[in-house]
């Protein structure tokens, strides 16, 4: 059972003074009464238009997505978090599903996909084949499908973001979330939602090249440490192959004309080895890291195991202030007399008082 009093609904905006007071009006409604909206200095009034509907808002004191969830996250006390975009192409009457995972307990984190049901118009050719290039590359480089990296609706655990090593201020954060996730083990699953089309008098900060170059060079920078062989392995092979390349071309111009290329030989040579050194280096580092995940999930299972076991010390001759009862050998027990002067007794004799 989804409870809204546990959940922070994160919005980051900039200029969405057209939808964010619809977006915030509809979770109210929903019950999800703590909405923080992180603004990245917008100038059409989206503030004070977030303000007016019951919302909280934050000014990020950079600018970028990026900068504006991770600024946002450090304040956030709510075990549960919501992030959504402001600018009125998600549900929020879709927060429960959203957030049903969660509190059952099957995942940390939840990705919304938006190709499960795309309204017509939502998302232009360019864009679909873009996100699907992206997809693409993630599956290949870290090995997971999450359906939609790029997606902006997510629900997650405070607790799983902490863990999570976030630095991108831009529209990458969605792609670094999905690479942590990969690379911490942290339990993720796919939500099907609705992904409407902007309003009209919206209008979209998404610069499709450029952004997505910028996503498609963290997804391959991330995999230095998520997926190093391909990382290392990757520039290597090619390294390998040039050197190969030039190498056989002046094999043929010897045996052929009898013309010789040291320099081009030589960078041959040096194109070889420092592709197979790579090559070997990303083995290596591959090794390193499956060994560090394998006992990074021991040390978790222990924890786990720890925290499930109701561990509780043995109470033997203790009273309920968990003194002994009994006294040893060596504890000497001090009584009192009738007009209040004090004895001590021991195992040797017990002194008594005459006076």
């Amino acid at each position: 059972m989804v409870d809204p009093a546990e959940v922070c609904v994160l919005v980051p905006t900039y200029d969405e003074a057209e939808t964010i007071g619809e977006v915030v009006d509809r979770f109210r409604e929903q019950g999800y009464g703590n909405v923080l909206v992180v603004d990245g200095g917008s100038t059409d009034g989206t503030r004070a238009v977030a303000e007016d509907h019951g919302a909280r808002v934050m000014v990020q004191s950079g600018s970028g997505k990026g900068q504006a969830v991770r600024e946002a996250l450090e304040s956030i006390d709510a075990p549960y978090v919501l992030m959504i975009d402001g600018d009125g192409t998600y549900r929020p009457e879709q927060a429960d599903r959203m957030l049903e995972p969660l509190f059952a307990g099957r995942a940390e984190h939840v990705i919304g996909d938006r190709f499960a049901d795309m309204e017509a118009g939502a998302m232009t050719r360019l864009n679909r084949v873009g996100n699907g290039l992206i997809n693409r590359t993630f599956r290949f480089i870290h090995g997971s499908d999450y359906a939609d990296i790029l997606s902006g609706y997510r629900a997650f655990t405070r607790d799983s973001v902490r863990t999570m090593s976030l630095s991108a201020d831009g529209f990458g954060i969605e792609t670094e979330m999905a690479v942590e996730c990969v690379k911490h083990g942290i339990p993720t699953t796919v939500v099907p939602i609705t992904y409407e089309a902007r309003p009209e008098e919206s209008e979209a900060n998404l610069r499709p090249f450029r952004d997505g170059a910028v996503i498609i060079l963290t997804l391959y920078s991330m995999a230095r440490t998520n997926n190093p062989l391909f990382y290392f392995g990757s520039v290597g092979a090619l390294s390998t192959i040039t050197g190969l390349g030039l190498a056989g071309y002046v094999a043929v111009e010897w045996f052929t004309r009898g013309i010789s290329h040291e320099v081009i030989a030589v960078l041959s040579g040096v194109a070889v080895l420092f592709g197979v050194q790579l090559l070997m280096f990303g083995v290596l580092s591959d090794l390193i890291v499956t060994v560090n995940r394998e006992q990074t999930a021991q040390f978790k299972r222990l924890a786990q195991a720890m925290n499930d076991d109701d561990v509780t010390l043995p109470i033997d001759d203790r009273d309920a202030d968990g003194f002994d009862d009994v006294t040893d050998d060596a504890t000497n027990d001090e009584t009192e007399t009738d007009d209040g002067r004090a004895t001590s007794r021991t195992d040797g004799g017990a002194a008594e008082d005459d006076r």
